[in-house]
């Protein structure tokens, strides 16, 4: 899988590749990196890439020209079709459903706001779609773009650690993922659930399903709705609902 990141900040989205997961993929060549900054095609002696906005207001307005030759230069470097992202807090939420399809793509194309926002007349000829982190504005796209990355090269065969690790994680079925446990059994007085010690996997992955199913519940209750658990999914999660009150009523008659 190709990147190629339109970044004043070249430096800081190249940091995503080196630690963790995202080295470890690049090493094996699983994907690769490029980025492109717009001053290359700025303005002036300081290469400007923004001006002041249309109809007056705080801040500036990141330009279409130098914008849109950064994208030109990044068809011609490779003749793989790009799919083009821009990072703006107008766009959609970042789901794992799109960073599954993203991750299925050979090549995306990553254009980085900043300031007050692009131009949108880029953001109307050449940019695909729009996505964001969350309903909340960071300085500039660099972090959004880093993000993507990341959860798309996880996604890529052979760049984590065990084939299921992917597929366990929160939101790959819809749900939050359950609670994790390792060494020691033990701490601080609280013992890892019992289940998990058994040895039985159908018993441990039942533990597993209902822990998810409640866990999202409890915190993501939209996320639930969507699902529209079945009967086995319902009887797990009134299952967790009962042990919850049973847990919080053996509280209440300690105290």
């Amino acid at each position: 899988m190709r990147f190629d990141v339109v970044t004043l900040f070249p430096e800081l989205v190249e940091s995503v590749g080196a630690f963790g997961v995202t080295r470890r993929a690049a090493e094996q060549g699983l994907y690769e990196l490029h980025c492109w900054n717009p001053r290359r095609w700025g303005s002036g002696a300081h290469q400007a890439v923004d001006d002041r906005p249309y109809g007056g207001g705080p801040g500036m307005v990141m330009q279409y020209e130098p914008l849109a030759a950064a994208l030109a230069a990044i068809r011609e470097a490779d003749p793989g079709p790009a799919r083009v992202i821009a990072l703006t807090p107008q766009g959609r939420p970042l789901d794992q459903a799109a960073v599954r399809r993203f991750a299925g793509l050979p090549r995306l194309a990553l254009v980085c706001g900043r300031y007050e926002g692009i131009d949108e007349r880029l953001l109307e000829s050449e940019v695909d779609e729009e996505w964001s982190l969350g309903d909340y504005v960071l300085s500039g796209g660099e972090l959004a773009a880093m993000a993507v990355i990341d959860a798309c090269v996880r996604l890529l065969p052979g760049a984590l650690g065990h084939d299921d690790s992917a597929t366990q994680d929160s939101f790959t079925e819809g749900l939050l993922d359950c609670p994790h446990y390792t060494r020691p059994e033990v701490v601080a007085g609280r013992a890892v659930p019992p289940e998990l010690l058994t040895g039985h996997h159908a018993q441990i992955e039942r533990w597993r399903r209902r822990e998810a199913l409640g866990r999202t519940w409890e915190r993501r209750p939209d996320l639930l709705a969507r699902l529209a658990p079945g009967p086995e999914d319902a009887a797990l999660l009134d299952e967790y609902r009962c042990l919850r009150r049973d847990a919080a009523g053996g509280r209440n008659g300690d105290d």
